[in-house]
């Protein structure tokens, strides 16, 4: 088990670290560049028909486009935006946030791209239902056998990423922090996890065969009020810490480009590891480009694919420009900066920052998972009035159940998406729906009890390897999303287009 852990963990590092970081930024740049910065030009257009009141051609097939983007930020906006921001600042410095800003930029396009894929290749079968995602375009670029081996191989990581694997990595993420709640009152809880997981696998089971509608339903409400809470509270932080503020943000663009102050070496190889974490991490929190998200946009039921093209990109620039960036501020802002526990070794303060970034941290337990927890308890305990008892079981308190939130969304959104591959794979029988949702259900439950570093190992391979036969599709279907973009402004008719004729 060691030895195969170990395997698993090399193929990870070879595949995220070199392999797929080159071909998502390259499929980035290149709908960036073909559609003349989409991502500039409509962003604004995207917002307007995320909020519009008639989001539906006839209200009839699929869901509004509302409700797509928030099954597609549910599935996102997870555990990744406080974890990942909070390993990339830890590897790679503060500078690594700026990075994670570029990859989502260049995402943003991918999205848009996979978002106009999924919608014109997606089924509405005589039933009214639709059918979509990466396995219906990547057998529209590759015909033949290679087509049907590519979307298979597809719908089987992704079965196994997110709704399986995945679905045990992110309630493990639940219990861990429930039980980090009540360590913070002196109680161990480590023997009753399983009652944790029994209830979330009955929560997520109800959702699970509500189906699409139900899940749609659930996660418009859901998404909203996380995400605000989440602002809500690390805006209380910041305004706390703002005198902090200005080095936090200045931090980031200044060891972009200088981080080896921070994490040491050569100014050459502290760059090309702080792009690389940032790059790594960024692409895997916004999900651009992994074939996830494109499962909900399909389901949108909107006149024109560019219409779903624009209000996918919305979903990055939420969970990067918004929900992470406030992470990193966050951390900054409390232990990195002014007296914060991690700004100085033995008095000695480099620019207001550590200058043994990694090392001091570690020293002192701060690691990627209970950082953001640190920050807030720090936040609460100056609240009220420096009594850490009470402000370390606030901030606890509050981390777990945003943490909550981030997960269980991600849980119910990932399900949907591996049981659409399911359904491709096995025909939409009802005894066939019934065995995927119970393995899934187990899965929640398994999850809850124990973790391993194998399977935290296999989450991450099954999801870099859903990643290539998407992206290959993804270069290959390019003219059928820039087909729009070559027109002539009096040739585009369909309302809110990209251009309009003069």
């Amino acid at each position: 088990m060691e030895a195969l852990e170990k395997l698993v963990g090399n193929i990870n590092t070879y595949l995220s670290g070199y392999i797929l970081v080159f071909l998502l930024v390259a499929v980035g740049l290149y709908y960036s560049i073909k559609t003349k910065f989409v991502q500039v030009r409509c962003l604004g257009e995207g917002f307007k028909r995320v909020f519009a009141k008639k989001q539906t051609a006839d209200g009839k097939k699929g869901l509004s486009s509302f409700q797509a983007l928030a099954t597609a930020v549910a599935a996102q906006v997870g555990t990744g935006n406080i974890v990942g921001a909070c390993g990339a600042i830890l590897v790679g410095g503060p500078g690594a946030i700026f990075w994670m800003w570029i990859i989502a930029f260049l995402g943003m396009a991918t999205n848009y791209a996979e978002a106009v894929l999924a919608q014109k290749t997606k089924i509405i079968d005589e039933n009214g239902e639709v059918h979509g995602g990466p396995v219906y375009y990547i057998k529209k670029a590759f015909t033949g056998k290679l087509g049907k081996f590519l979307a298979g191989f597809f719908a089987v990581a992704i079965i196994i990423a997110l709704g399986f694997i995945g679905a045990m990595v992110q309630s493990n993420s639940i219990t861990t922090n429930v039980a980090g709640v009540f360590e913070s009152f002196g109680k161990d809880i480590s023997s009753y996890t399983w009652i944790i997981g029994i209830a979330i696998a009955v929560l997520a089971g109800f959702i699970f065969i509500g189906g699409i509608k139900r899940i749609a339903a659930v996660t418009e409400k859901l998404v909203p009020i996380m995400a605000i809470l989440y602002i809500v509270g690390g805006i209380l932080v910041i305004c706390v810490n703002i005198k902090n503020l200005p080095s936090a943000i200045g931090a980031i663009f200044k060891y972009a480009f200088a981080p080896n102050a921070i994490i040491g070496g050569g100014i050459g190889s502290a760059i090309v590891l702080a792009v690389q974490k940032g790059a790594q991490r960024g692409l895997f929190s916004n999900e651009a480009g992994m074939g996830s998200t494109p499962h909900a946009h399909a389901q949108a039921d909107v006149k024109d694919p560019h219409e779903q093209g624009v209000v996918a990109m919305v979903g990055v620039f939420i969970d990067t420009f918004i929900v992470l960036t406030l992470t990193a501020i966050i951390v900054l802002c409390t232990l990195y900066t002014g007296n914060g526990a991690l700004s100085s070794i033995n008095g000695e303060v480099v620019d207001g920052l550590n200058s043994s970034f990694t090392g001091i941290a570690g020293t002192l337990g701060y690691t990627d998972g209970n950082m953001v927890q640190r920050a807030f308890q720090a936040t609460f305990t100056t609240l009220f009035g420096g009594n850490a008892s009470v402000g370390n079981a606030v901030g606890s308190i509050f981390v777990a159940v945003c943490l909550f939130f981030f997960a269980f969304s991600t849980i119910i959104s990932w399900n949907f998406f591996g049981k659409i591959n399911f359904n491709y794979l096995f025909g939409k029988a009802k005894k066939g729906t019934i065995v995927y949702s119970a393995i899934a259900i187990v899965c929640v439950f398994l999850g809850s009890i124990g973790s391993n570093g194998l399977v935290w190992g296999l989450s991450d391979l099954f999801n870099n390897l859903m990643v290539i036969p998407n992206v290959v599709a993804l270069f290959a279907l390019g003219s059928m999303v820039f087909s729009r973009f070559q027109k002539k402004p009096d040739e585009i008719k369909v309302e809110g287009s990209l251009t309009k004729p003069e």
